[in-house]
């Protein structure tokens, strides 16, 4: 049972991923983000070269379609894979193939992509579609299930996981809660695409963290 949803923000451009699964560890090696440039997962029975070979063709400008296509290309297992990419100018392309557990596909919306494997059923790609549509706050507070969140660096601004946990979504919550406390404000203050050496005076950092803290 996986399914994991991609997503943009229009306005500012961040993009976000989440996946939902039985598999341990699964934000490793299904979900993969980048700033600027896309989100991809890989579930079903994974293929972690799938982001090894994806991710560097939609940094170079390639339309998730034609990535997808390549990838499956060079796969003899493309029937037991599902694949959604979601590119950073809001392209979308997903796979299911014959062989994954049913029930099994995807549902996409403007900006927006959803897919799973061995579900109940389509209402559950459906209903999270709708769920996150009709949403409000942060790309963390929207997809907050195993999330992953970049804005323009390529690195995730926000990377929480609940791999064996009795109240998952819970958990994640307070993750995120404890992440706003300090680590958010460290995060803006770190090297990136528009400061490449970032804020490293330590009395800066800690003055602005205070700051924040009213």
């Amino acid at each position: 049972m996986t399914w994991s949803i991609l997503a943009r923000d229009p306005m500012s451009g961040t993009l976000g991923a989440a996946v939902a699964t039985r598999f341990f560890a699964v934000g490793a090696l299904a979900i993969h983000v980048e700033g600027r440039v896309g989100a991809l997962a890989t579930q079903a029975l994974i293929n972690p070269m799938y982001a090894v070979h994806g991710m560097p063709r939609l940094r170079a400008g390639e339309a998730p379609e034609a990535v997808v296509a390549a990838l499956l290309a060079a796969d003899a297992g493309r029937g037991h894979r599902q694949i959604h990419v979601l590119d950073a100018a809001g392209r979308m392309a997903t796979h299911t193939g014959e062989d994954c557990v049913d029930w099994c596909g995807s549902v996409r919306g403007v900006d927006v992509s959803v897919a799973g494997n061995m579900l109940a059923g389509p209402d559950v790609v459906g209903r999270t579609l709708e769920a996150f549509e009709g949403a409000s706050g942060s790309m963390a507070e929207r997809l907050l299930t195993a999330l992953e969140i970049c804005s323009s660096d390529p690195y995730p601004d926000l990377d929480i996981r609940a791999d064996d946990h009795p109240d998952p979504i819970a958990e994640l919550r307070r993750l995120h809660a404890v992440s706003q406390e300090r680590f958010a404000v460290f995060r803006r203050l770190l090297a990136g695409a528009d400061s490449p050496c970032g804020v490293f005076d330590r009395e800066v950092i800690e003055a602005v963290i205070a700051a924040e803290r009213g």
